[in-house]
């Protein structure tokens, strides 16, 4: 299937690693150029070789989204090597505290809701103009199914919940410029260097058995493909009837009926 996104340009933030990598990598096989940033210039630098290596241009930008200030700079950048973006993947997220309620300070609720939320609203922000101006473009944030139901921690279930409210109101608010808005909420996917699999090195394997057990209907946690393949179909021509959506990726793990 031809996506007929070929020559665009991406922004993909937390792109060198993880999830953001996979989009990356997504996009450029559909013949997508891809400006990542992350905040370690090393692994930066492999996975723009690995994107490169797809026949594509890429730049690669050391920027921390959770400082929302940084973001002008970031998009400027990306800009300048690449061109302006028709593409916006507001990838990068995390907890910055595991507690609850009763825990988590003030401070670090709102440097979760900087990470997850503030920083890419800013750079949506700023990549709509020309969004505007050409009457196309494609934003995509990747929020998760902790977002949409109960689970994790306070800050980062909070945050992703008004992530996904976020585009919901972009996506209707902008469907009229040619700008499509969704989010993409996966479930418990495992990736190098990433949580679950810090999860599965941390716990005696009876314990990460019992996760497995009762949280993940397939008996394996999720892996990166199938959220960058999706993250492409959505910014793609392909998926021109679709907006505000948030698509749930997370082998049936969620229990929400919406």
């Amino acid at each position: 299937m031809d996506l007929g996104i070929k020559g665009k340009v991406a922004l993909v933030t937390g792109g060198s690693r993880g999830l953001g990598r996979q989009i990356a990598l997504s996009l450029a096989r559909e013949g997508v150029n891809v400006a990542i940033c992350g905040r370690t210039k090393e692994t930066l630098a492999a996975t723009s070789k690995e994107l490169t290596g797809l026949g594509v241009k890429a730049a690669s930008v050391v920027a921390d989204v959770g400082k929302p200030s940084e973001m002008d700079s970031l998009h400027k950048e990306a800009v300048r090597q690449l061109g302006p973006v028709d593409i916006l993947v507001n990838n990068a997220g995390g907890s910055i505290s595991r507690a609850g309620v009763d825990g988590a300070s003030l401070a670090e609720f709102q440097a979760t809701f900087d990470l997850n939320v503030f920083g890419g609203y800013r750079l949506m922000q700023l990549c709509i103009p020309h969004m505007k101006q050409q009457r196309w473009g494609r934003i995509i944030n990747i929020a998760s199914i902790w977002g949409r139901e109960y689970g994790g921690n306070v800050g980062y279930m909070s945050a992703k919940a008004a992530l996904i409210a976020a585009t919901k109101h972009a996506g209707v608010t902008l469907a009229k410029h040619g700008i499509l808005v969704n989010s993409i909420a996966p479930g418990s996917i495992e990736h190098p260097e990433g949580g679950w699999e810090k999860f599965k090195k941390d716990n005696p394997p009876e314990v990460v058995k019992a996760f497995i057990e009762k949280n993940l209907p397939m008996g394996r946690f999720g892996w990166p493909e199938p959220v960058g393949d999706l993250a492409a179909f959505l910014a793609s021509q392909r998926a021109g009837l679709i907006t505000g959506a948030c698509i749930v990726v997370d082998g049936g793990q969620s229990i929400t009926i919406i």
